[in-house]
């Protein structure tokens, strides 16, 4: 995202998987600059250069801070995705184990049974 533009042009270029996020980033662009426009309306006495330069300002402090939210939320997720892989690598494992264990019972068992057929057949 550009602080004085919005987002990257290369962002709409990156293929279809990243069209809503350039979409989405060029909503917020747009909301900050709206935002930014009506706080520079509050203040009457600006001149034009000060109110464009107000709305130029506040509008690159908001995509800043966008911008830092939206890698604060993407870091977090990456985390807890990892987390979650990991915690479904540990379960995958355990259920595993407990499938092996389950079948050498079973074949324990099937050899103890067959064990005493054949004993009582004698």
């Amino acid at each position: 995202m550009n602080p004085q533009h919005g987002p990257d042009e290369r962002a709409a270029d990156a293929g279809p998987g990243r069209l809503e996020g350039y979409l989405l980033c060029w909503t917020e662009a747009e909301r900050a600059r709206t935002e930014a426009a009506a706080f520079a309306d509050r203040m009457p006495w600006l001149t034009t250069a000060q109110r464009e330069e107000v709305v130029r300002q506040y509008t690159a402090d908001r995509l800043v801070l966008t911008r830092r939210y939206l890698e604060r939320v993407r870091n977090r997720c990456a985390q807890l995705q990892e987390e979650y892989a990991a915690r479904y690598r540990e379960l995958r494992h355990r259920m595993l184990c407990a499938a092996v264990a389950a079948a050498l019972s079973a074949c324990a068992l099937a050899g103890c049974a067959f064990g005493l057929l054949t004993a009582a057949g004698r």
